[in-house]
């Protein structure tokens, strides 16, 4: 059985690191997750950046709140024209890149979308001074094998013109996730870093199916997440109590 004593939580070396997942992949509860982290166990600023253009349900500024409350910066529109308010947040997000100040987490989409803008900000990212990995998702269609990550990540660099330096596995099924789930897209992570030659940095997953496993299974850093990304109707259940 684990508890918080048992993990080994992921730790950077580097202040920028870009999370880049298609849709479904839920990379934007790994990056909400991984902020709240950092920011509980660094004595230095962490900002989380939503450059996740398409997703309408899933976005970190939907946690804005509960992130500030924590003491997490979020750089996101405040409103509802994210495509409007995107070229305004530029200056403000290539600031964050240059600067040599706290941590700098990105939440990026996949997408022809979110790869255009990853691909404007390239120029401004410092050579060898970030991470940039990708959530992997065993249970997407575009995700589900070794050749279809490989190629995923490939479309990917070449619209970012920006390279992968790592690998997330966050296998899920939303609710009906379970160990064998995470198992399973475990070993299709170590797989695709035996091809790939990238490492696997860590692994994500609920804390409540974490609970219930042992953790010498997973070789790699263990990223417990709570959720946070709630649907509309989701967050009126919870309001209502219902």
């Amino acid at each position: 059985m684990a508890d918080a004593a048992t993990y080994r939580f992921p730790s950077f070396s580097k202040r920028i690191v870009a999370l880049v997942g298609g849709f479904g992949s839920g990379k934007t509860e790994v990056s909400v997750n991984l902020a709240k982290y950092l920011a509980h166990v660094n004595s230095e600023p962490v900002t989380l950046v939503d450059l996740d253009l398409v997703n309408p349900y899933f976005r970190t500024r939907e946690a804005i709140d509960e992130m500030e409350a924590l003491g997490v910066k979020v750089v996101a529109p405040k409103g509802g024209q994210f495509y409007a308010d995107l070229p305004i947040l530029m200056p403000e997000i290539k600031g964050l890149l240059e600067s040599h100040e706290g941590m700098l987490i990105l939440d990026v989409g996949g997408d022809a979308q979110g790869c255009r803008a990853l691909g404007s900000l390239s120029e401004v990212f410092p050579p060898g001074q970030y991470e940039m990995l990708m959530v992997l998702n065993g249970r997407r269609p575009q995700t589900s094998d070794v050749a279809g990550t490989i190629g995923t990540m490939e479309r990917i660099a070449a619209s970012s013109r920006l390279q992968f330096t790592g690998l997330v596995s966050n296998t899920h099924m939303i609710d009906e996730t379970n160990a064998e789930i995470l198992l399973e897209g475990y070993e299709l992570a170590r797989a695709v870093s035996g091809e790939s030659g990238l490492p696997l940095l860590f692994m994500s997953a609920k804390q409540a199916v974490l609970a219930g496993m042992d953790m010498s299974v997973f070789d790699c850093a263990v990223l417990p997440l709570t959720r946070s990304m709630l649907k509309p109707w989701e967050r009126k259940e919870e309001t209502s109590g219902s």
